[in-house]
């Protein structure tokens, strides 16, 4: 015999008559909760609370740089280089935003004329570094087929996006990757962003950047799509001489043009 509480529950949390079980299934945001007299099922409060300390997990959590450089030995593109923000610690990074922003010391950084420079920063939530970084990295080098040399990789803690500008300059490269740790929601703590400036130099606006949001396969972006609008971004970055605003995202071009043309043969004449 079920109690009042539980009798009054709607939708079901478990399968049954709960209509909104399949819509649950397409997102991970919170719908179709359901209720347990004025309030939510414990199930439901209990996954909000574990959610909201795996959020708080990702922020506060620092960046193991050293153990993480490692993991990109494999992927020869030499020795990554470690740099640090003005922000002392976690609790400074988050305070003061415009210390994330401007370097320590980038005395580690050689100019290297490079063509493509990629910044790995820990942004607001390193996890997400741990976890998606090398997989990104490495669907990246496959989308750009060796059409372009790139610096060593340069990994960089208590990071904002903007502190890669100085990164990119000091580096003399022609276009900068910045591969960063998205702020932490409740659905998700482990989301990468990439933000990429064509001719990168201090005093850049987000204006002068394009960026890529919400990659975390398997429910996210995945890797291989990233860096299919990454590639072609550069490639039209170049091409414009300029990245922004003004720079569209035209990965998606051919595969229209090949359906629109596949339709076309497929009418019938008569």
């Amino acid at each position: 015999m079920s109690t009042p509480d539980e009798s009054r529950q709607s939708p079901a949390p478990d399968g049954g008559d709960d209509v909104w079980a399949a819509m649950r299934r397409t997102t991970q945001a919170r719908i179709g909760l359901g209720r347990a007299g004025s309030s939510l099922p414990s199930r439901r409060v209990l996954e909000f609370q574990a959610a909201h300390a795996a959020a708080r997990d990702a922020v506060h959590e620092p960046l193991d740089a050293e153990a993480f450089a490692e993991t990109l030995s494999g992927l020869d593109l030499g020795d990554p280089v470690v740099v640090t923000s003005r922000a002392s610690d976690r609790g400074e990074y988050l305070r003061r935003p415009d210390l994330g922003r401007m370097p320590e010391d980038l005395s580690a950084l050689s100019e290297t004329g490079a063509e493509i420079g990629i910044v790995i920063a820990d942004g607001l939530s390193p996890r997400a570094v741990v976890d998606h970084a090398h997989g990104l990295v490495a669907a990246l080098l496959d989308a750009f087929e060796g059409r372009y040399t790139i610096a060593p990789p340069v990994i960089a803690t208590q990071a904002r996006v903007a502190l890669g500008d100085h990164i990119g300059e000091a580096l003399g490269v022609t276009t900068l990757i910045v591969i960063i740790g998205e702020r932490p929601g409740l659905s998700v703590a482990d989301s990468l962003g990439i933000y990429l400036t064509h001719l990168p130099r201090p005093g850049r606006t987000d204006a002068d950047r394009n960026c890529i949001s919400n990659i975390h396969p398997p429910d996210g972006l995945h890797y291989e799509v990233a860096a299919r609008v990454t590639a072609a971004l550069v490639d039209g970055a170049r091409k414009l001489g300029r990245s922004g605003v003004a720079l569209k995202d035209t990965s998606r071009q051919a595969a229209v043009e090949n359906v629109d043309a596949a339709d076309e043969r497929t009418v019938d004449p008569s």
